[in-house]
């Protein structure tokens, strides 16, 4: 069977046959909270980046935050108080909680942030800034000279005829603000400066140095040339036919002469069957919340694990504890193929932390000692999970308590009860015979981890087995004149401790309490008469 290699390298071979230098970019517009499905495009770039390190390629990785791009609406999560900002750029807009330098910071400093945990590490621009420092300067006195040329290419690529005073440089006006109101009406290509009309009413001159921004699809290429960008993933609606990538390979070749990054087309991370993340509609988990919940790489692996044409479909509730233990079954398995072991290695980065201690399994073991990290790390002792880094584990600990304060379902939480709980008075005869017997097992033998546990438990199907036969003698009847329904063994010890009749995987759950309570308990239950 021929070898499969992980798509980051097959891209990084197709970008290495163009040249042995590149610049890998990537870029979001900070309107709103920067969710997961933005999450893909940098994983993506900073894979692609990785790959072509590998490979030993000259690669540097740059994040761009289009941070001149206007406010386009007030969006649902803002108050009344921004509609006066609708059109202006979103640096130069107030912070919605006053903590932030502007507008656009409040959203980009978290993601950066959350960048940061997942071990992605590409320079960051601030395009408002690249605008203020003259760096798009030429491209904008280029992009004035070649307006009708530009206009010509819009038209051809996307079939769409722009209106008679379109223009590919927006003023941003100085008396509203504003930069998607205003007209050019002259430009002096010397002096560096553009003179507008603005639907305020306001007439004025401001310099190119600054003074407004490139519309997108003259922006973007700009962007390639001005920065020597070689390779960028984008959403699939840049991609389509007429789209802002089409329209970009011509323009920067026709106009800035620069030859067009290496594409790498992404498909969308649908939010389980909401449809499609979007910070305008509110369909989102933000990467800050989700890594609030689980270890960095897995996020990684989201990604990481299908190829960027096909879509993700993530749900932060129960699936994603399966998509936890898939990670974690490749990252433990002496079988994993050599695919396999790229998708781990690219889903880990330098500085991230890894347990031995799985995630669901954390999971109950949190619930067990009811959140105290100190009864916890006596439980993963116990357990025999390596505890030499303690950071490490907290920071999983962490993760559970906020996925299950944020995302589990009803089902997969219980507390252990303080006290007998009173529905064991509803348990049958057999079930009283089973948790006595279990209880006088438990008080002899030393300590059990989950699959003793899991195997004792199953020793009462049996027939000749301590457990079977003390049954047997506890309900004084013969062992082979009754059958033994596992089901009914678990609810009974899930009644007795949780006072519920379902529970967390039962050698895991036993596991993580004290065999003496255990004993105990079970006792307890089984002598309990109303």
């Amino acid at each position: 069977m021929a070898e499969i290699t992980h798509w980051a390298d097959v891209i990084a071979d197709e970008v290495l046959a163009k040249g042995k230098k590149h610049l890998v970019a990537t870029g979001i517009t900070p309107s709103g909270h920067i969710h997961i499905g933005n999450m893909r495009e940098v994983v993506t770039a900073d894979v692609a980046f990785r790959a072509l390190e590998d490979k030993d390629a000259e690669a540097e990785f740059i994040y761009i935050a289009d941070t001149y791009d206007p406010l386009r609406k007030v969006y649902p999560f803002l108050d009344e108080s921004y509609e006066e900002h609708v059109g202006k750029p979103l640096s130069e807009i107030p912070c919605p909680c006053g903590k932030h330098k502007n507008y656009s910071e409040h959203f980009l400093e978290p993601f950066l942030a959350a960048l940061e945990h997942l071990g992605i590490h590409p320079k960051v621009y601030r395009a408002d800034e690249l605008y203020k420092e003259g760096v798009y300067v030429e491209a904008i006195k280029q992009a004035l000279l070649k307006k009708d040329e530009i206009a010509a290419i819009l038209q051809k690529k996307s079939g769409k005829t722009p209106v008679d005073t379109w223009n590919p440089f927006n003023p941003i006006c100085n008396d509203c603000g504003k930069v998607n109101t205003t007209t050019v009406t002259g430009f002096d290509i010397d002096a560096e400066t553009v003179d507008y009309e603005c639907s305020c009413a306001s007439k004025g001159t401001v310099p190119m140095k600054g003074g407004g921004k490139l519309t997108w699809r003259v922006d973007w290429p700009a962007r390639w040339k001005a920065l020597g960008v070689t390779v960028e993933p984008f959403g699939k609606d840049h991609a389509s036919r007429g789209g802002s990538y089409d329209t970009g390979v011509a323009i920067a070749k026709e106009i800035f002469g620069y030859e067009a990054p290496h594409p790498i087309v992404y498909e969308w991370i649908m939010l389980g069957k909401k449809g499609a993340m979007s910070s305008s509609t509110g369909v989102v988990v933000s990467i800050s919340d989700m890594l609030k919940v689980v270890p960095p790489e897995i996020l990684r692996y989201l990604i990481i694990r299908t190829k960027p044409e096909k879509h993700i479909r993530f749900d932060p509730a129960l699936p994603l504890l399966t998509l936890v233990d898939e990670f974690e079954r490749l990252h433990s398995s002496d079988k994993a193929t050599d695919y396999d072991k790229r998708m781990i290695e690219l889903s880990h980065a330098a500085g991230l932390c890894h347990t031995d201690i799985p995630f669901k399994h954390m999971t109950t073991i949190y619930q067990v000692a009811a959140g105290d990290f100190d009864k916890i790390m006596n439980i993963v002792k116990r357990a025999g999970y390596d505890v030499s880094n303690e950071k490490c584990i907290r920071e999983l600990v962490e993760n559970v308590g906020k996925w299950l304060d944020m995302y589990a379902p009803d089902n997969a939480k219980f507390s252990v009860q303080e006290e007998l709980p009173v529905s064991t008075s509803q348990l049958n005869d057999f079930q009283r015979a089973f948790l006595s017997s279990f209880s006088t097992i438990l008080d002899k033998s030393g300590e059990l981890n989950g699959e003793d546990y899991h195997n004792l438990v199953y020793s009462a199907k049996e027939a000749g087995t301590e457990l079977n036969t003390m049954i047997a003698d506890s309900l004084n009847v013969a062992a082979a004149s009754f059958e033994v329904n596992p089901k009914e063994l678990f609810k009974a010890i899930y009644v007795s401790v949780l006072g519920q009749p379902s529970g967390p995987k039962a050698g895991w759950f036993l596991s993580s309490l004290e065999k003496d309570f255990l004993a105990m308990r079970f006792k307890e239950a089984a002598e309990y008469k109303p």
